[in-house]
């Protein structure tokens, strides 16, 4: 994998337009790994996309009414099949942190790359996944020097009290021994 200006060249890119300039003195060093699926639960379907371009049709489903009107992104996305998707350059804010702290340091946002995984806490992730984010990490350590592996940690660690994905069948001891 090759980064050309933000972008990682592998990655399908689907742009979104949900992100923002990271503030000046940030210097990215943090990796936050999610899970997502939608509706929860279904896999395979264009409605992450949907989500993160602002095109997430609330009468397609009832929990699409509670976050249709959301404005978030993620950097990229891992699908089940290994597919890597990009959706804001690295070099820019993606919204997918929230309210968030790591160490010392509030809003995960200005100093973080997002990475969402296609699945849910409750489901065990896909081999090909692993493999996907083990080759980004890798590549983006390289390229950013100040994230190491104690600096890849999940949502739930940036916001506890909010959010639990990956969830605990993520497998860290297997993804860090391999990064």
């Amino acid at each position: 994998m090759n980064e050309i200006e933000g972008w990682i060249k592998e990655a399908k890119k689907v742009e979104s337009p949900n992100f923002s300039k990271r503030p000046i003195e940030a210097e990215i060093s943090l990796i936050v790994i999610h899970g997502i699926s939608l509706p929860p639960g279904m896999y395979g379907s264009e409605n992450i996309d949907k989500f993160f371009l602002n095109k997430l049709d609330p009468s397609e489903h009832d929990y699409f009414k509670e976050i249709s009107n959301l404005k978030v992104s993620s950097h990229f996305l891992i699908e089940r099949s290994g597919v890597l998707k990009q959706y804001v350059s690295i070099h820019k804010k993606a919204w997918h942190a929230g309210v968030s702290r790591f160490e010392d340091q509030e809003e995960c946002n200005d100093f973080s790359i997002g990475i969402e995984l296609e699945g849910t806490d409750s489901t065990k992730y896909e081999i090909d996944q692993y493999e996907k984010l083990i080759d980004l990490s890798n590549v983006l350590m390289q390229n950013y020097p100040l994230i190491t592996k104690e600096r890849i940690v999940g949502h739930s660690d940036i916001s506890p009290k909010r959010k639990t994905d990956p969830g605990k069948l993520f497998d860290w001891n297997y993804f860090k021994s391999k990064i």
